[in-house]
């Protein structure tokens, strides 16, 4: 409606198609023609979601709605023009012979209605690009904090009982009871292995026939090697909450992720220590969000209820 609307403001200033010479009732025939722009819009939605398969979906970007909306625009610039030549030919042709329907006067009516189209369609893009930034910013701030308070429990959960103080520290000295700490031991199709603690493991990479391991050790960062591929990791893995799959070449320990980063439709997680940048598929992106919501835990998906 707003774009339409707009159109026909244009339309009203500049009075095409002879209609300086209606003087009032050119009013009545800017509001029949703004009644076609919002039928030919109806059309074109309906084409544009079910012929084209591309339906209202703020969740793909920012792109994908700039996308979306320069396709309606190339179906609708026509439509709307056929529209008004037809009005313009059975309606006002009575009052002067230049209305009557020509493939000149539906070129003349594309030219307007493209440019006007064109003006519109430039609001449009710096309105839906500022807005998806906005959102984009806040959920990223959200999306940090909450990180951030998900490690911090992480972190608590795995210190020593004596640690804590209270009643806690007391029976943990008299029983003498250690923490378990979640040892990982990751192997391939050959004999070699890779074993480490879970809140060690930094990222998994998919590199051609191999895996790449990327984990801390007595504070360095390592990498190692292992014939193995990154579904395989993922299935050995699958049992751990902290990590996750996000990008079909990266499996992320979020634990061990600094900070997310997110920009134009784009989601990039920083990695501590080697300080990384590591992508974030769409495809990838609502498992990534959903598990930095959920409850934190180091321990394995089948052992929660038990404890």
């Amino acid at each position: 409606m707003i774009s339409v609307t707009f159109i026909i403001g244009a339309l009203a200033i500049f009075k095409p198609f002879g209609l300086d010479t209606w003087q009032w009732y050119a009013y009545l025939h800017l509001l029949a023609m703004w009644v076609i722009g919002i039928l030919s819009c109806m059309v074109t939605e309906v084409i544009v979601k079910y012929g084209l398969k591309q339906p209202r979906s703020y969740e793909q970007g920012v792109n994908y709605i700039i996308r979306r909306n320069l396709w309606f625009q190339l179906i609708n610039t026509p439509l709307v023009s056929l529209g008004l030549c037809l009005y313009r030919h059975f309606v006002m042709s009575g009052h002067g012979a230049s209305n009557l329907f020509s493939l000149r006067n539906y070129l003349e009516t594309l030219a307007i209605i493209a440019f006007c189209s064109f003006a519109i369609g430039l609001y449009w893009r710096f309105k839906f690009r500022s807005r998806f930034l906005a959102t984009e910013l806040e959920e990223t701030k959200m999306l940090n904090e909450l990180l951030q308070k998900r490690n911090e429990q992480l972190q608590k959960s795995n210190e020593p009982e004596g640690n804590r103080g209270g009643e806690g520290s007391r029976e943990s000295e008299g029983s003498g009871a250690v923490p378990t700490v979640p040892i990982l031991t990751l192997t391939g199709t050959t004999n070699e292995s890779v074993s480490l603690e879970l809140s060690n493991l930094l990222y998994i990479e998919a590199v051609g026939n191999y895996v790449k391991v990327c984990y801390l050790q007595e504070g360095k960062v390592r990498t190692d090697m292992l014939r193995a591929t990154s579904k395989q990791m993922e299935e050995d893995l699958q049992t751990y909450s902290t990590i996750v799959r996000c990008h079909r070449a990266f499996l992320v320990n979020l634990q061990q992720v600094e900070q997310i980063q997110s920009h134009g439709g784009t989601m990039q997680l920083c990695i501590r220590y080697c300080h990384e940048s590591i992508p974030v598929s769409r495809s990838n992106m609502s498992q990534v969000k959903e598990a930095i919501r959920e409850a934190p835990s180091n321990s394995p998906k089948g052992e929660r209820s038990e404890e």
